[in-house]
Order: C-alpha cells, then structure tokens, then sequence
C-alpha cells in the first residue's frame, strides 16, 4: 500500500486549514487517513505548523511520501532533518546523543528567527499605525486652520459695523 503525508483541507472558503496526514496514496484529498499528523494554518502570519516531529520520522522511515508542500512543512519544522539524523545514527556515523543535540540546536536557531520575522512583522505595524496617524493629525490641523480664518475674518469686520454705528 503506497501511502503519501499531504494535507486534508479544511475550513471554509477562502479561509483553508489543513491537517498533514499519513494516507494512502490512493484514498479521497478529504477522505480516509491513516494518522492525523499535525496541522497547518497558513492564515496567519506567519504560518501557524502544529506537527508530530517523531510520528512524521516514524512515517518517513516506513517508506512514506510526503508531497511538495508536505515535504516543505516537514522541512520547516524539523522532521527532515531528524530523519536524517536518525539514518546517521543507524550507520554509526552518529550516537544519539549527538543527533540529539544537532536536532536541538537546530530547533533553537529555527524559533530565534521565527520569533525575529514576528517581531519585525510587529514592529513595521507598529510604524505604519505611526505614520497614519501623523498623517491624520496633519490633515486635522490643516482642516482646523482652513476653518479658523474664516472665524477670524468674521470678528474684525463686526468691529468695523459697531465702529461705523457709532459714528
């Protein structure tokens, strides 16, 4: 039985979720599975990726395919890699420990520049909520000042009504 880790959408229209799943390659996109593996959100940003690291290995050393998309997402969290690691450890070029370590080094760089593009995302909206409202402050004082002549103007020529009365 061919099986194959992709995604099964879901969620309404225009707003997908997917869950990576290990299935048989020749079962429904949305049909049967035979393990849920994780989830994808790619709403957010960035990307939300829930994923069994090892159950995805445990996949991947059976024989399983993952699809181009699925092979990205396994490749952004990791599962490559510990695959990789653990072919390594087999044929004796790795302990476990040290593959250990390798995969926990990676896994810190990894959300070190995650959390960087968050920061940046947050702070360039930051800026830019910054920058509106200095353009919406310009537009209100140039709105109060067109409108204060026309007070003014109306005051002095009031005066000039009461002085010419008076005379």
């Amino acid at each position: 039985m061919p099986v194959k880790i992709r995604l099964q959408r879901h969620g309404k229209k225009g707003k997908p979720y997917y869950w990576i799943v290990a299935a048989d390659a020749r079962s429904k996109r949305d049909g049967k599975y035979l393990e849920k593996l994780g989830a994808y959100n790619p709403n957010t940003n960035p990307a939300t990726v829930e994923l069994n690291v090892d159950g995805a290995v445990k996949w991947l050393q059976n024989g399983a395919q993952p699809t181009d998309t699925a092979k990205t997402l396994l490749s952004y969290k990791g599962a490559l890699l510990k695959n990789h690691l653990a072919g390594g450890v087999r044929k004796g070029a790795l302990t476990e420990e040290q593959a250990e370590e390798k995969f926990n080094a990676w896994l810190e760089d990894k959300a070190a520049k995650i959390q960087a593009k968050a920061d940046g995302l947050s702070e360039a909206e930051a800026k830019a909520k910054a920058e509106a409202l200095a353009a919406e402050k310009a537009v209100n004082e140039a709105r109060i000042a067109a409108a204060a002549p026309v007070v003014e103007e109306e005051a002095p020529a009031e005066e000039a009504q009461a002085s010419s009365e008076e005379e």
